[in-house]
């Protein structure tokens, strides 16, 4: 047999253990598939990739299944949602085949949530009346083991939900399909793609109550976010004062100084490099997305903002994109924060604790709520 035909043959048989839940994982169908076609050994090369199993698994589904995979996957979605607001708290993400839309019969719902405990999330199950088990699994991968949690909901459909470390939450988690980082979804992404993919649908049914989203507290991820910069090293040009934490706290002092009234404003300044630990090199994009629905639109748009500042400052800004910053109801307090920002570099300076900046922005915001 050809290679092209017996890699496509290997694939088909692959997808259809995987199709038919004989075989649940890409690398133990493939073996198994290569094991019934061939008498003798196949090289990993000569061996279908995750992606073409995948899209096979698909034809299957698209052929048996017909108009109600898609029915069934818009009622997955709002299923998932529906528990992701449960646990709002845990920051979930909904990941898999019912995020991508490659569902098939049988699919479940999986999620990630981040909690250094699972008990409050059994709490919130048992309040919910919800039947679960939680399964802790051994996987060993390139001569290292892990266990890995997961807790099996079982209702209308069935949740695989498994739960990584608090200071995960902003890990880049890479796909065995296609090596790059999953596709994932918080809350708010999930319902923009809900109204684009389905027009019409309705998010607001009482289980889907908004009002879960006022328990999460985001100072606990706010004080992580923050002390994972002390190992944030930093060029002695630009920054002679030392590692990213301590370059943090001045700017947190230095805003105090002139807006102790301002929360929106005051975290703005603690959060604006955040991101550092994460991706020094797209230290913005990710503290916005590790922030994403934590913090307002206006700080959003000072830690956005606040490298473009830099350049502002500098006159090497672009006319078109100066006009824009200078249009934004905003733009004085984004220039007052890049004066923070510079000011905040000097060597041996005195600064409070991430505990003490935490603890004065929630009086502020608790003070102000009043």
């Amino acid at each position: 047999m050809a290679d092209a035909k017996l890699r496509h043959a290997i694939a088909f048989e692959a997808a259809r253990l995987m199709y038919d839940r004989v075989e649940s994982e890409y690398f133990t169908a493939k073996m198994k598939a290569a094991k019934r076609l061939c008498k003798g050994y196949v090289k990993a090369s000569g061996l279908p990739s995750n992606a073409e199993i995948r899209d096979l698994i698909q034809q299957f589904a698209r052929t048996y299944e017909g108009d109600a995979r898609t029915e069934n996957l818009l009622r997955m979605r709002l299923a998932a949602l529906r528990m992701m607001k449960r646990l709002v708290k845990y920051r979930p993400r909904l990941i898999g085949s019912v995020m991508t839309g490659h569902t098939r019969e049988g699919s479940d719902i999986d999620l990630h949530l981040f909690a250094d405990s699972v008990q409050g999330i059994e709490d919130i199950l048992q309040a919910e009346g919800l039947s679960y088990e939680v399964e802790r699994k051994q996987i060993t991968k390139n001569g290292e083991s892990r266990i890995f949690t997961h807790i099996h909901v079982h209702n209308e459909f069935d949740f695989e939900l498994t739960v990584y470390a608090e200071n995960l939450c902003h890990y880049v988690f890479k796909s065995s399909i296609t090596g790059k980082a999953i596709e994932r979804a918080s809350i708010a992404e999930l319902e923009i793609l809900l109204k684009a993919e389905y027009p019409g649908v309705d998010l607001d049914e009482p289980e889907v109550a908004d009002d879960a989203a006022l328990e999460l507290d985001p100072y606990p991820l706010f004080r992580i976010l923050l002390l994972a910069l002390e190992n944030v090293k930093q060029s002695p040009k630009w920054h002679p004062e030392g590692n990213a934490l301590y370059h943090t706290l001045q700017v947190f002092e230095k805003a105090r100084e002139v807006r102790f009234y301002d929360e929106e404003f005051l975290l703005a300044a603690l959060l604006h490099d955040a991101g550092k630990a994460i991706a020094p090199f797209d230290h913005v994009n990710a503290a916005l997305q590790a922030l994403d629905g934590l913090i307002s639109e206006r700080t959003a748009w000072l830690i956005e903002e606040h490298m473009t500042a830099h350049e502002y400052a500098a006159g090497t800004l672009g006319a078109r994109h100066r006009k824009r910053l200078e249009s934004n109801p905003d733009f004085e307090d984004l220039l007052i924060l890049h004066e923070c920002d510079v000011g905040g570099r000097v060597p041996g300076a005195r600064v409070g604790t991430v505990d003490e900046a935490l603890e004065f922005v929630r009086d502020l915001a608790q003070q102000n709520a009043e």
